[in-house]
């Protein structure tokens, strides 16, 4: 069996919050995936479901964010599960928005959901770590957390959402790069399976083959006309004084 739990706050004010991330990301899982109805148990709500081969429940601790850890520890005492059972959503400052990465164990990056589940539980479980970005100072953290999500958000907000249910059933059956495989077709521009060759620069036309002016007849003269030999003259002197007087 496997345990995914988002990190939220609870209640409609909070309800389209920057750190209501692993909220969503549940409800999308168990919508996507025919879960049952969300019922009240382990001070938070819970849906159980298939992913693949594996039983999932899917819970959203109610205790607000700082003691999150009180509602998983005692899911997991319940189900007698072990911290790798465990799987948690959460928003992640240290990440752009949209992008998207999976671990085990680690730090707690200043996340207060994480530091009351380590207490209770141990670091041991898996984290997926959901790009909200950063506002720019440590001081505007809080409000920033506490805020909703922008217009402009809607669009990639969406297409991780779609991506992390998309791949859910790979996170439960232990792949978590086949899982990260799922969320980037949502979230990653496409690459083009052709190379755009660069435009050859313009050349100047050829010039046109020069037309052969063709050959006048040969007209008939002086200069033209073919020159041949004389031939000698073989009549005798007499017969040349004979032939004057002819």
């Amino acid at each position: 069996m496997r345990l995914f739990v988002g990190l939220g706050n609870p209640g409609g004010k909070y309800a389209g919050n920057r750190h209501n991330i692993g909220y969503m990301a549940l409800d999308k899982i168990a919508e996507d995936h025919g879960f049952g109805p969300w019922r009240s148990k382990f001070q938070g709500v819970i849906a159980e479901g298939r992913l693949g081969g594996e039983k999932v429940l899917a819970l959203k601790p109610e205790t607000f964010m700082n003691l999150s850890g009180q509602s998983v520890g005692e899911a997991m005492r319940f189900y007698k599960l072990e911290p790798g059972d465990v799987t948690v959503f959460y928003d992640e400052l240290d990440l752009a928005p949209g992008k998207l990465r999976v671990k085990t164990g680690g730090g707690l990056a200043g996340h207060n959901g994480l530091r009351s589940i380590n207490a209770h539980i141990g670091a041991d479980f898996t984290r997926v770590r959901m790009g909200i970005g950063h506002p720019g100072h440590k001081d505007r953290v809080s409000g920033y957390v506490l805020s909703d999500f922008a217009k402009a958000d809607q669009d990639w907000l969406a297409g991780l959402l779609q991506g992390v249910s998309d791949g859910a059933g790979e996170l439960a059956a232990g792949d978590p790069g086949k899982f990260m495989n799922a969320v980037a077709l949502h979230t990653a521009p496409p690459r083009s399976s052709k190379t755009d060759a660069k435009p050859r620069p313009a050349m100047a036309p050829s010039a046109p083959a020069p037309v052969p002016t063709p050959t006048s007849p040969a007209k008939s003269g002086p200069d033209t006309a073919p020159r041949t030999e004389a031939e000698p003259d073989s009549r005798t002197p007499l017969q040349k004084l004979m032939d004057r007087f002819r």
